[in-house]
């Protein structure tokens, strides 16, 4: 999750520094930029998340962290262009590709916080999600993070192990979905090492080849 979290970071501070360029420091409490906001029923309303958390938040900081990620998403509509995305998208997110211009930007970053939104839903309801293409959910997070900070994208790559776990597959025992026990595995992993005649270094090699063993009972 550290990843998504760290994304989430990066994008709603983002829209907030395009936010008060344009409504000003207190823009959650800017009756302008509130009512610019859908106001829809029976749907998602940022309008009333918006107000719900600006009645309850002291300032600005404590806004932003309370609004639902949805929130950000939404701000990536057609209907924030002229006031916000035109002047400061390219300011904001100052690794955009210049070839590009603003509406395909705020585009392709609408639809890939889709697929995050989507994802991480699926990890808070502890829904299965190795069915899904996580490399490339990973790539949308790194290039997300990428469009703001290079640096902290490369921090982000360098401190997670995410990419190791979804490079692991799924287990699977009489059909259904299993983790095996650390001490499980290492009871393998030392018989392996054991029939290998005791090479040192080979611990690592040893401990995949035990995962793939109780993989395949």
């Amino acid at each position: 999750m550290a990843p998504i979290h760290i994304c989430e970071v990066v994008v709603r501070n983002c829209v907030s520094d395009a936010l008060e360029a344009v409504y000003g420091p207190r823009w959650p409490w800017d009756p302008t930029f509130l009512l610019s906001l859908p106001d829809i029923y029976g749907h998602y309303n940022p309008r009333r998340d918006l107000r719900t958390v600006a009645l309850a938040q002291p300032t600005t900081g404590k806004v932003i962290p309370e609004l639902k990620f949805v929130f950000w998403q939404e701000m990536f509509t057609k209907r924030h262009d002229t006031r916000i995305w035109k002047p400061h998208l390219k300011r904001v997110f100052p690794g955009h590709d210049p070839a590009k211009s603003v509406v395909a930007l705020r585009k392709k970053i609408y639809a890939d916080l889709g697929e995050i939104r989507e994802l991480r839903n699926r990890i808070a309801h502890h829904e299965p999600i190795f069915t899904r293409r996580l490399s490339e959910d990973f790539e949308i997070l790194v290039e997300l993070v990428r469009l703001k900070c290079q640096l902290v994208a490369s921090w982000m790559v360098g401190n997670q192990n995410a990419d190791a776990l979804i490079a692991r597959p799924p287990m699977f025992k009489g059909g259904k979905l299993w983790q095996p026990s650390h001490d499980e595995i290492a009871s393998i992993a030392y018989c392996l090492w054991c029939a290998g005649g005791k090479k040192e270094n080979s611990a690592d090699e040893d401990w995949a080849n035990a995962e793939k063993i109780l993989s395949n009972p």
